[in-house]
């Protein structure tokens, strides 16, 4: 898809009408579940997550006037595109995005060079790491998408723009089913503002580095406040760069670094421009950059190249330095045995680091995918409030390793070619082996898909993690392709998790080219759809589709091994909706064409199968051998509470009645 050709386009694809102007809701409510303070990328994740749900009362602010139209962050990693595909809008998004299919670096011809060459090309990212691409994409198209959902949501959510965070107090003596009381100010029509009090169940700041949510919680952004200033600017030039339209990191010799982004629509670009080396040190001490000396440093860091900005769409000047809050709640550490959290930090709140890495958006909407379904889970009585917990600990700790990585790479980014540093360099380049991992590192980093949670309340050990070697526990769902048995089609098995805070179990048939070998799957098909210790049964409400909190799919290794519908567990084939219909979309085998068997690409045990039990934001949370119910039970069982349900006295499977074949309990 093409378009800015004659000038600064908004948008490739034209948003809903409803999008173009400020529709802000006219009155703000008393009492919410949750208020999200921030319309930025964490904060319109979190709040199209909860949009969907009628039984929770949501509220979101944001001071600017209305929704964001251009600029800012543009790097949509392949996990984030996993994300947006649970969202289901990762096709819009690839079909306008600028693909980062390889990077180039140049650097000085020689040492004392001012003429920059290029010294190599690499892959972006590896392939098979992601069913999707690294693209990039303005995060002002990612807030549209994000606000068609909410806005075709069954609650119709919308921003309250030019609505300000004032104070935030939480109750923490009184047993007060709102405990956190906040001041909002919002402008008038008149131009006074206009002040009112709201009480929430629980508050998330999604209000930037910034926050007023993480001053009102008395936490603090630690480490280097200050790293280096950089100048950012979409353009429209001409120029002999031959790289113009690939990702490229150019080191000069004495005029500093420049990392070039395409964009979207085929002739924007974006440019990252350091500014320490230029003797713009008064100027940035005093806040009077100007686009013009932007354009300057650019046009020196790509001599002996040309450079003719024709347009410039957006710019910016920042200092980003790596910093990161103790925790991402208003719990401390030593009280979490007693309290709970009530308000959450998400995004550039609680953890900056360089744009270098790319990053910044893909964090921050990673961690509301995170708080999304914990926080409903909680609300709607399905789980413990001692899953809320496991948010700090967990995304915080992937915010500090990234930080380290990011520090890492802005120290090697800014290593300069003069007489000191060349030794770092040379010792890099005879080091290829070393350097070439250290991309490979950090294309996984860009892609997303490096993040492994620890051991948790909602992350099981490694015991058997020899039964999936490919499905890493802690790490995201790694996708491959299936055939969906019913109708033959081909399909990617991740894209069946969507965002719609249900857990995952994918039951991986061993061998079962015996009559005993489809028993096995047989039996524990019946165990989750009639047995008392059943999970699926315990903890799904009564009025609730079977599936509607635990949803279990069985994958078989060969289209033979599989068995008409009529006689499967209504588990693999239920009965849903107000008619009953049944669901057809639940049996699987794999796809030997081509090398897509997903077991072997994933290292499943063919001999012995497994479940692999996946958590609604698309993270492996346990493994199992298909015969340990018992254990799958006690995973569920740690976080999750028992809903009551009428108990089945009888369970058929068209008229046949199944209880007991198999002396299920």
């Amino acid at each position: 898809m093409q378009f800015h050709l004659n000038g600064f386009e908004l948008t490739g694809e034209k948003s809903p009408s409803s999008l173009k102007e400020n529709s802000s809701p006219l009155e703000l409510p008393s009492e919410v579940d949750v208020l999200i303070v921030g319309a930025g990328p964490a904060g319109l994740t979190l709040a199209a997550q909860l949009a969907a749900c009628e039984d929770v009362k949501t509220c979101i602010i944001e001071e600017t006037q209305q929704r964001l139209s251009m600029g800012r962050a543009d790097g949509i990693a392949c996990r984030t595109m996993e994300m947006f595909n649970a969202f289901g809008f990762a096709e819009r998004s690839m079909r306008e995005a600028y693909w980062v299919n390889e990077v180039a670096f140049w650097s000085p011809s020689n040492s004392h060079s001012r003429e920059i060459v290029r010294s190599e090309k690499i892959k972006d990212t590896e392939i098979g790491l992601s069913e999707f691409p690294h693209v990039i994409l303005s995060q002002a198209r990612v807030h549209d998408f994000f606000l068609e959902i909410m806005e075709q949501s069954a609650t119709k959510l919308t921003p309250h723009y030019s609505t300000v965070l004032k104070k935030l107090k939480v109750d923490t003596i009184s047993n007060n089913l709102y405990p956190v009381t906040v001041q909002l100010e919002r402008a008038a029509a008149n131009r006074k503002s206009k002040l009112q009090t709201i009480r929430c169940r629980y508050v998330v700041g999604c209000d930037g580095a910034h926050s007023i949510v993480r001053r009102e919680i008395g936490r603090e952004l630690e480490g280097d406040s200050y790293n280096k200033a950089w100048g950012v600017m979409d353009i429209l030039a001409i120029t002999n760069f031959p790289d113009i339209r690939l990702k490229t990191i150019i080191r000069s010799a004495a005029d500093g670094n420049l990392l070039i982004i395409p964009r979207e629509g085929g002739y924007m670009v974006r440019f990252y421009i350091e500014l320490e080396d230029h003797g713009y040190k008064e100027k940035l001490k005093n806040k009077k950059i100007e686009v013009e000396d932007l354009i300057k440093a650019a046009s020196r860091i790509l001599h002996p190249y040309t450079l003719d900005i024709k347009e410039v769409g957006w710019w910016s000047v920042y200092n980003i330095g790596q910093r990161l809050c103790q925790k991402f709640d208003d719990v401390d550490e030593e009280a979490e045995c007693d309290t709970f959290p009530r308000v959450f930090i998400v995004g550039d709140a609680c953890h900056t680091h360089s744009p270098k890495a790319g990053q910044g958006m893909n964090v921050s909407m990673s961690d509301s995918f995170n708080l999304g379904w914990k926080l409903v889970s909680v609300l709607r009585g399905q789980a413990s409030l001692s899953l809320l917990h496991t948010y700090s600990s967990e995304r915080r700790a992937v915010a500090k390793e990234l930080i380290d990585f990011d520090r890492e790479f802005s120290r090697l980014f800014n290593t300069k070619t003069s007489l000191n540093s060349r030794k770092l360099i040379e010792k890099e380049v005879v080091d290829p082996e070393r350097l070439q991992s250290y991309f490979v590192k950090h294309a996984r980093y860009t892609a997303g898909v490096e993040i492994q949670y620890n051991q948790s309340l909602v992350v099981g050990s490694e015991d058997n993690q020899n039964l999936a070697k490919g499905f890493v526990i802690g790490t995201r769902f790694h996708s491959a392709p299936v055939i969906r048995v019913a109708d033959m089609k081909r399909i990617q098995l991740g894209h069946t998790i969507t965002a719609d805070f249900r857990w995952r179990i994918f039951i991986f048939s061993g061998a079962v080219n015996s009559e005993a070998g489809l028993a096995k799957i047989m039996k524990l098909g019946e165990f989750f759809s009639v047995s008392n210790s059943s999970p699926v049964k315990l903890f799904t409400p009564a009025d609730g589709d079977i599936d509607s909190v635990i949803d279990v799919r069985v994958i078989f290794q060969d289209i033979q091994d599989t068995c008409l519908f009529e006689v499967m567990p209504k588990i693999f084939f239920p009965q849903k909706g107000k008619y009953g219909l049944h669901d057809y979309e639940k049996i699987f085998c794999s796809d030997k064409s081509d090398n897509n068997d997903i077991f072997k690409l994933r290292q499943i045990d063919r001999k012995n199968g497994c479940m692999v039990l996946i958590r609604p934001d698309q993270y492996i949370a346990k493994i199992s051998p298909l015969d340990n119910t018992s254990e799958t039970f006690e995973f569920f069982s740690q976080f999750m509470i028992k809903q009551s349900r009428a108990k089945d006295k009888t369970t058929t499977i068209g008229s046949r009645p199944i209880r007991n074949k198999f002396n299920i309990s």
